[in-house]
């Protein structure tokens, strides 16, 4: 294998160009020619793919976001567009993609990967929701902008005896929210895979209140049910039962936007190299994760249309550790 491409797609996530520069210097030392996609899957439908050198990939490991860009393609979920794709990646000798992305982008790359084109996926999303994978590219990043903020928001809350909901990213997964609240000390932690009740909230709430505690601390994940918008809503209507005085702060974006941690950077670094490995030994339609600190591979098949669960024992855990 002579010449491959690199692209991210879907949301970026801090590490993305630490991946990136992996997956070029790792195949360039094996003798490749790399090349960038700009914009993802729209990027390949529209041809523009770049060659990338040694020197292209400098000074962006500590850099959030990805310097290739990303991009919504409605076109690409159509048996034509990805058929234009390939056709682009032809035209120039590439004969096999590294697709770094989460749930949608390895969905993508799963398609391609049917219709006969050699994919490797790497996994990166901050929501950690991919199978295949204890840990994604980005999300070591968003537990600590989340918990940054959760530090510097229980400070205030305690000068004026308040209640913080924090809303955290993660879509449909609630692990960001778990970790963060366990690490941050959160009295309550509302996920989607462990549903709470806004009385249910208000009830500790008000435990907490009557402990004498100084300040407390909801983490909410922005994909569960009761979000932080609908809780503020609830205990508006009934402040009576919550004790404390509520604000809430969604934060949104900023949790993709940070320079990678260095276990992000280091994660991204395997993983990239891990794919071009992967493509050296023949493997084609698999996502690369770490498992057990160990780079390894698992056939798209088994990862595209899954969620990972979470381990609802470290639910338990943040309920203990909130008394």
């Amino acid at each position: 294998m002579k010449r491959i491409a690199v692209l991210t797609s879907g949301g970026d996530a801090p590490g993305m160009n630490a991946a990136i520069r992996a997956v070029v210097r790792t195949g360039l030392d094996a003798g490749m020619d790399v090349f960038g996609v700009r914009k993802g899957y729209a990027g390949l439908i529209e041809g523009d793919i770049f060659y990338l050198s040694r020197r292209d990939v400098g000074g962006v490991m500590h850099l959030g976001g990805t310097f290739l860009g990303s991009a919504r393609c409605q076109e690409f979920y159509t048996e034509e567009g990805r058929r234009l794709a390939i056709a682009n990646l032809e035209k120039q000798g590439i004969e096999a993609l590294v697709v770094i992305g989460g749930n949608g982008s390895q969905t993508g790359s799963h398609a391609l990967w049917k219709m006969g084109y050699p994919v490797v996926g790497v996994a990166s999303t901050i929501d950690n929701d991919l199978e295949g994978t204890d840990v994604t590219i980005g999300v070591d990043t968003a537990i600590n902008v989340a918990l940054e903020a959760i530090d510097r928001l229980k400070v205030t809350a305690t000068s004026h005896r308040r209640a913080f909901l924090v809303e955290t990213m993660g879509r449909k997964c609630g692990y960001v929210a778990l970790m963060a609240g366990i690490a941050g000390g959160a009295e309550v932690v509302v996920i989607p895979e462990r549903e709470l009740a806004p009385e249910e909230v208000a009830r500790e709430l008000r435990a907490a209140y009557d402990r004498g505690k100084s300040h407390a601390l909801v983490v909410v994940a922005e994909g569960a049910r009761n979000n932080a918008r609908k809780l503020i809503k609830h205990f508006e209507e009934h402040s009576e039962a919550v004790g404390f005085s509520l604000r809430v702060t969604i934060l949104g974006h900023v949790q993709r936007g940070a320079a990678p941690t260095a276990a992000d950077r280091l994660l991204a670094t395997w993983l990239g190299e891990g794919a071009v490995r992967a493509l050296l030994r023949g493997e084609q339609g698999v996502l690369v994760g770490m498992r057990g600190n160990h780079v390894v591979t698992t056939p798209l098949d088994e990862i595209v249309g899954r969620q990972k669960p979470i381990d609802l024992s470290l639910f338990e855990l943040a309920r203990i550790m909130a008394q």
